[in-house]
């Protein structure tokens, strides 16, 4: 059964408590689809009135929120000794090389790879483990991670919801044509959006990756131009 005609037969309030477990359990390390489940419902919110897109934005960032704090509390408590057990399991996600650069990024950017974490699938997974690894400051991690769960998740409730009422009154009026448009359109906002917290996240990791030249010696920029 596809995901959407599953939730058609569940309870309003079910739906909420569905999504923020879903999405908070995702946001604490666990790899689930959030994402999905959310973006499923603020569309299911858009044809079903019983679903009111407000509550369903507060649960999803509600559980986007508590899980990342939670995630933060276990990677603190566990340190490196997680890290290296992780590492063993899933090299290709906790890797020496993949720790040692989330580790330059968290420590030059701090707040922002958190905050534009929450828009990048795998960073959403194990930004709030790594950040409690690394003993990111709590009050800076909760800035972050309050900001970007709420633009996150209350966002794409927002952008899907409309969407989907813009697709229901084309759909009376253009059949299938409008349909398929809006959810171009809603899509294409995502993307965008995703697209340049990607690219913002790899010029961060790139820039705290870059050697420091020491005291007196030159930037090898400079160096190069000399040459």
């Amino acid at each position: 059964m596809h995901i959407q005609e599953w939730l058609e037969t569940v309870p309003a309030v079910s739906v909420y408590l569905l999504v923020g477990v879903v999405i908070g359990l995702e946001s604490l390390g666990i790899p689930l689809p959030g994402e999905i489940i959310l973006v499923s419902s603020a569309l299911l919110a858009s044809q079903h009135g019983d679903i009111d897109p407000l509550v369903l934005g507060i649960c999803a960032s509600a559980g986007a929120i508590v899980g990342d704090s939670i995630g933060y509390a276990i990677g603190r408590r566990g340190g490196r000794p997680l890290l290296e057990r992780l590492g063993r399991r899933f090299p290709k996600h906790f890797g020496e090389h993949n720790v040692a650069m989330a580790e330059r990024s968290f420590e030059k950017w701090g707040m922002w790879a958190v905050f534009f974490g929450r828009f990048v699938a795998l960073l959403r997974i194990f930004a709030g483990p790594l950040a409690g690894v690394l003993r990111m400051p709590y009050w800076k991690f909760l800035i972050a991670n309050v900001f970007g769960g709420i633009l996150w998740a209350g966002g794409t409730t927002a952008v899907i919801y409309y969407v989907g009422m813009v697709a229901e009154a084309w759909i009376k009026r253009f059949s299938w044509v409008g349909l398929v448009l809006a959810v171009l359109v809603g899509l294409t906002s995502m993307l965008i959006l995703r697209s340049r917290a990607k690219k913002a996240h790899a010029a961060a990791a790139a820039t705290a990756a870059a050697p420091v030249p020491a005291r007196g010696e030159p930037a090898p920029a400079a160096a190069a131009a000399r040459d």
